[in-house]
């Protein structure tokens, strides 16, 4: 690939050294290696590896892990393994590293003020995936990482989660203050090298927002004031956070395929109960987009003489869909229609609805569809304000609409992505045309509209439902919230008698820098070196300590 090879070139030329007298240099230099690399290639090279690192992220924790904690989908439970936690290493090696080395060149060139806009998207996209990381690790290096590259410090601290938050705040309000300045002229245009949004510096703001949302939110259960005050400075800035489709985070490369033939793995995962049980209930356009019918229907049991499993219902309209139990152990009798099939006629049929593999992996088997990966959706960004309208952390400042107003655009646009991401990989979708009379539909269903009653529940839930493609965000919602909630009358989580590991672990990075990740380990509460899931369970990090369990939303 010709961007791979761009940095390999830009790599080599990196780790080369340099000679002691500049006539012998001279005379040794390799006239086909760069000695000054374009950093917009650079950037291209870290923005590629946000979305293409995560194939095994996607099986060993999303699929494995992450959505059966999380209820959308059922499977075979796993026992949790070292390929967890890829995001970390990944940061380090593969995404720091250029963007700490884009800004050091930037630095050194005499028309350095010229890539200002440059430099300050570069902070945007660590704090993207730094937020991942401490995610399920906590406490991790950042105000000294990479500086073993520069200044020999090969002991970097580890900053708390707190300190880290504060920083990011720092950086991405920086970055929007350079981004959103009009004043700077001459800037560089990174064009296509920007692979996400082609040097649209208002999107970039707009994504360092809903950035700054995305912190909120998870600074809610230890600090609300400070949250309240996240969410207004973002409402208040002239540009504000993501509010329209095309200022999503997309990935979007024919070449590349997360799962490749991979999304059964280990086993086949099917919708769970509760997830199927919603969506049928609420006529969601979502349905077909996200699992896959059973092949029967009324006319294929009646006509064939054949009463269905006791647990469907023959007049069902959507019998097509079934859900699994989210722990197998609590229904065993639904369970067992996993891998035992109906004889209908002369054929058998499998009751239970696999997730909509198609979907995930459009390039399985030799089909010819294309993934997509909305990194940052418009439907989180409006769905997250909504939430905290709701919660009246928008008073005194203008929302530019109320909490209804902002939930109906995000779940309209949660299932126009989604059936965007479903026509690109040719796979089933939820409507054909522009889709307004559908979601029109759906949004004044009883189920679906603000009835004064438990409107923050049907935020929650649509911000659940819109999480189906991002398992890391949509573990930490869960987390973060309590929602769905146990024994809700609107939308409940299922029971799941195993325990849930709420966070990963970091390995001992060796006698150069023991003292300082015993030190951060310490400050957490954390044992080292253990990954048991009960010490997973209990040792929370530091956002998380004041969080519900799992199921105990208010």
């Amino acid at each position: 690939m010709q961007l791979k090879s761009k940095y390999i070139i830009a790599g080599i030329m990196l780790l080369t050294g340099v000679s002691c007298t500049k006539n012998f240099g001279e005379l040794n230099t390799d006239p086909t290696i760069v000695t000054t690399p374009d950093v917009k290639y650079l950037l291209s090279y870290s923005q590629d590896k946000l979305a293409t690192y995560n194939g095994g992220e996607w099986i060993w924790e999303g699929m494995e892990q992450l959505f059966r904690y999380t209820q959308h989908v059922s499977a075979s439970p796993y026992e949790i393994t070292n390929n967890v936690n890829a995001r970390y290493g990944v940061y380090y090696s593969q995404i720091l590293p250029n963007l700490f080395e884009i800004r050091r060149q930037i630095s050194a060139k005499a028309d350095k003020d010229n890539y200002q806009k440059i430099a300050a998207i570069t902070y945007i996209i660590q704090v993207l995936h730094g937020i991942k990381v401490t995610d399920m690790n906590g406490s991790i290096p950042y105000s000294e990482a990479e500086q073993g590259r520069y200044e020999a410090n090969y002991s970097p601290v580890y900053d708390s989660q707190e300190a880290l938050f504060n920083t990011w705040l720092s950086e991405l309000d920086k970055s929007i203050g350079v981004l959103s300045n009009t004043g700077l002229a001459n800037q560089v245009d990174p064009g296509t090298a920007d692979i996400f949004y082609k040097g649209n510096w208002t999107n970039w703001v707009k994504l360092a927002n809903t950035l700054k949302l995305r912190i909120a939110a998870r600074l809610e259960n230890q600090n609300q004031a400070k949250t309240k005050d996240i969410f207004k400075q973002v409402m208040q800035d002239a540009i504000g956070p993501i509010d329209n489709d095309n200022a999503q985070l997309t990935y979007a490369n024919p070449t590349f395929s997360p799962f490749g033939n991979d999304v059964n793995y280990r086993s086949v995962r099917y919708g769970s109960t509760s997830i199927i049980g919603f969506l049928k209930k609420a006529n969601d356009p979502r349905l077909p987009i996200y699992f896959e019918s059973n092949g029967v229907s009324k006319s294929l049991f009646t006509s064939n003489s054949v009463t269905p499993p006791a647990f469907m219902d023959i007049n069902d309209p959507l019998i097509q869909f079934q859900g699994a139990p989210a722990d197998w152990t609590t229904n065993p009798t639904v369970a067992a229609y996993i891998s035992n099939a109906v004889t209908i006629g002369s054929a058998k049929y499998f009751m239970i609805s696999p997730i909509n593999r198609k979907f995930f992996a459009p390039k399985m088997n030799g089909q010819t569809g294309n993934y997509t990966d909305v990194m940052v959706t418009n439907a989180e960004s409006c769905l997250q304000v909504a939430e905290f309208i709701q919660k009246g952390y928008g008073a005194g400042v203008n929302t530019n609409g109320t909490a209804e107003d902002w939930y109906k655009k995000g779940v309209a646009s949660s299932i126009n992505t989604m059936n965007s991401i479903a026509v690109a990989a040719q796979s089933a979708t939820g409507f054909t045309g522009d889709g307004t009379t559908v979601i029109n539909s759906y949004l004044t269903g009883s189920n679906v509209k603000f009835n004064g009653v438990n409107d923050l529940e049907r935020i929650y839930i649509q911000e659940y439902l819109n999480l189906y493609r991002n398992a890391c965000e949509a573990f930490v919602f869960v987390r973060r919230t309590g929602y769905p909630k146990t024994a809700s009358a609107y939308y409940a989580r299922e029971p799941f008698t195993q325990t849930i590991p709420r966070r990963w672990w970091t390995n001992d990075p060796g006698e150069v820098n023991r003292k300082n990740w015993n030190a951060a380990l310490a400050d957490q509460g954390f044992t080292p070196n253990a990954q048991d899931v009960p010490t997973l369970n209990t040792q929370r990090i530091w956002y998380d300590k004041t969080a519900p369990d799992f199921g105990g939303g208010n």
